[in-house]
């Protein structure tokens, strides 16, 4: 296992292609949700998006929800909205003419409120310039936590730390997709370097580079995600408060170093392997920077190991899809 002296010689390495430039051009990227329909539910919604500033809410962060008329949208900056949410009670949705708002070209989330329903909302957001119903039985975290602040954050692809930045109760939801994102950048960066590994004259040239090259990505996208989920929590990006979080990316280290083990080992099999191992180790990083946030702790390493375990199970079967369908082509 890396020690870690090994872990702070690969941060070095990564700390010097990392980008803070770009980790605040990400934060102050300009975005718009629009929020119209029943009055009353739209000034709980703007509350409940805006709460959790530390002191006054920020005029940048109201001007990112603007509400509109559903039937006359006048719309402040359009090239800067990325959903439209209709709120209303039972029945509003279906009786609703969406035609003006639909000419928008963004999602549509319409958003009914109904105390005697059971929350339900589709499998996928809606495509631009149309729309689907979520119900939930009231305006409150919890209840939009599941498919519809998901699919809020979904349709503001691009933007997603800027929208952490400005609406606090979605913090969680966006470094969730921040983290999945991350890890399947990492999961194609291990494949890709297991296949060439794999081919005999490319891997002979090429193996050991590409060994030591997959780590360094690997580990410059755990520490890129770290920067963004903070950037998203409110803190400016900073590479040294990242030694806070070394544990995990020492963790990280060392499942890569098990993971070329691995290949060598199990040819085949290995190149799934190594492709879940970054998988899932990308993911531990990031919901253990999520927790420190959510918690002001880390996770024990009982937790870490839970999740880690419970992941890579999960990576292994798409990692060994994809294998199946490389090698079947």
């Amino acid at each position: 296992m890396a020690t870690a002296a090994d872990a702070r010689n690969l941060f070095a390495l990564v700390r010097k292609g990392i980008d803070l430039r770009a980790v605040r051009v990400h934060v102050r990227k300009p975005f718009r949700f629009l929020l119209c329909g029943d009055p009353a539910l739209v000034a709980e919604l703007r509350a409940l998006l805006l709460s959790g500033h530390d002191d006054a809410v920020p005029v940048e962060a109201a001007a990112c929800l603007e509400t509109i008329r559903p039937e006359a949208p006048v719309v402040t900056n359009p090239n800067e909205v990325r959903a439209i949410v209709f709120l209303g009670r039972p029945g509003d949705a279906r009786g609703a003419d969406f035609e003006s708002l639909a000419l928008l070209r963004v999602p549509i989330l319409a958003l009914t409120v109904d105390p005697q329903a059971t929350g339900s909302g589709p499998a996928t957001p809606p495509e631009p310039g149309t729309w689907s119903e979520y119900v939930v039985g009231e305006i409150a975290r919890e209840p939009l936590r599941g498919r519809f602040f998901a699919h809020l954050v979904e349709c503001a692809r691009g933007v997603e730390i800027a929208v952490g930045r400005n609406l606090p109760v979605l913090r969680d939801t966006v470094a969730a997709k921040l983290t999945r994102d991350a890890a399947n950048n990492a999961l194609k960066v291990a494949l890709a370097s297991a296949v060439v590994d794999h081919i005999p004259l490319v891997g002979i040239v090429l193996g050991a580079f590409a060994s030591a090259g997959d780590m360094v990505a690997i580990t410059g996208i755990q520490v890129m995600l770290m920067l963004h989920i903070e950037a998203a929590y409110g803190r400016e990006p900073d590479v040294g408060r990242t030694w806070q979080l070394l544990p995990i990316i020492g963790g990280g280290f060392g499942w890569r170093t098990l993971a070329r083990e691995l290949v060598g080992f199990v040819p085949v099999a290995g190149i799934a392997i190594k492709g879940a191992i970054a998988y899932a180790g990308t993911i531990v990083v990031g919901e253990g920077v999520t927790f420190f946030h959510e918690h002001g702790a880390h996770m024990t390493k009982g937790q870490a190991a839970a999740l880690y375990e419970n992941t890579k199970n999960d990576a292994l079967r798409f990692a060994r899809d994809i294998v199946s369908k490389i090698f079947r082509r």
